[in-house]
């Protein structure tokens, strides 16, 4: 059974692949700004932002989890660093405070899931709210100037020719391959999203890793919130709307089953990847943004179905 499902995926990984070049081969033709420098490097920082937020849903999705907060924390992250900054506080400082901010947020995600039980639907959507009140209120509702060339550069510069965002993209998807694939709390991961009360009574702490994943998902926001502000250069109140969506889409696309336990962090880059490639192209081709979200619902309706066929197949 094991082996059946490691070609399951292969399979699915390959195709996904497919897809990847079959859209950049379509649109080199369609369009002839499309393989441009300019252009690449402008779906890498698009791609850098759901990427690192995908990266985190995959952990909670693996569980049998799900994160609607995700949007609302990148906005609280954004909130903060901007007024800390017009204070003119030591820019690394203001990192670290914006990211445990969300980081807090995702504890209290972890807590109301494994501790006091809430539906993960449920107790994100409530912190979803709080999250989006909360940055609402502390910036009463308006934008914060950031002029810090320091924390600007975490957005829109360049390390060794190659875009800051998309470096820290490549770090996180790194560390949380690594984590998922050779941990053993990647693998507590997986034998509670296959089996929780399983895992439970072979001893796995389960209440414990389900707060560190949504602990996890928190510090991924947090990170966003830093790259997203440094990237328009203000702290938004209005930051990440609609986030969640796109990392849901990414991670459904990559084969992630949202029952848990199934699923690679390999299969969300895909997922991303492709998201984001859809998204220039639409944008190069002046497709309209109502027509562009139909055709990412498809996709996900599409990427969901054929999971469940291939899941039928392997069972």
């Amino acid at each position: 059974m094991t082996q059946k499902k490691d070609i399951g995926k292969i399979v699915r990984d390959f195709g996904l692949a497919a897809v990847v070049l079959l859209i950049i081969i379509v649109m080199s033709f369609l369009s002839e700004s499309f393989l441009t420098t300019n252009n690449i490097t402008n779906i890498l920082r698009q791609i850098s932002i759901n990427g690192v937020l995908a990266v985190g849903m995959t952990f909670v999705v693996l569980t049998g989890g799900i994160d609607l907060s995700v949007g609302s924390l990148v906005a609280v992250t954004s909130v903060i660093c901007g007024s800390l900054l017009e204070g003119e506080m030591n820019t690394f400082l203001v990192c670290i405070i914006g990211v445990a901010a969300a980081m807090a947020f995702g504890l209290l995600n972890g807590y109301l899931v494994s501790y006091v039980g809430f539906q993960p639907f449920i107790a994100t959507l409530a912190t979803m709210t709080i999250g989006r009140g909360f940055a609402m209120v502390y910036a009463d509702g308006k934008p914060y100037i950031i002029k810090d060339p320091s924390f600007i550069f975490i957005g829109q510069g360049k390390i060794a020719g190659i875009p800051t965002l998309v470096v820290i993209l490549l770090i996180i998807c790194m560390l949380g391959i690594i984590i998922l694939n050779t941990t053993t709390f990647g693998r507590y991961i997986f034998a509670i999203g296959g089996n929780k009360n399983a895992a439970r009574l072979s001893g796995v702490k389960t209440k414990k890793i389900e707060m560190l994943v949504y602990l996890l998902s928190g510090f991924c926001c947090g990170i966003v919130g830093l790259m997203l502000s440094a990237r328009i250069s203000s702290g938004q109140p209005t930051a990440g709307e609609g986030y969640e969506l796109d990392a849901i889409a990414a991670v459904a696309i990559g084969g992630t089953s949202m029952n848990g336990g199934i699923g690679s962090l390999r299969g969300t880059i895909l997922g991303f990847l492709i998201l984001g490639l859809l998204s220039n192209s639409m944008n190069l081709m002046n497709i309209d943004s109502f027509y562009q979200n139909i055709v990412k619902g498809i996709i996900i309706i599409l990427a969901v179905f054929l999971d469940m066929k291939t899941k039928g197949k392997q069972d």
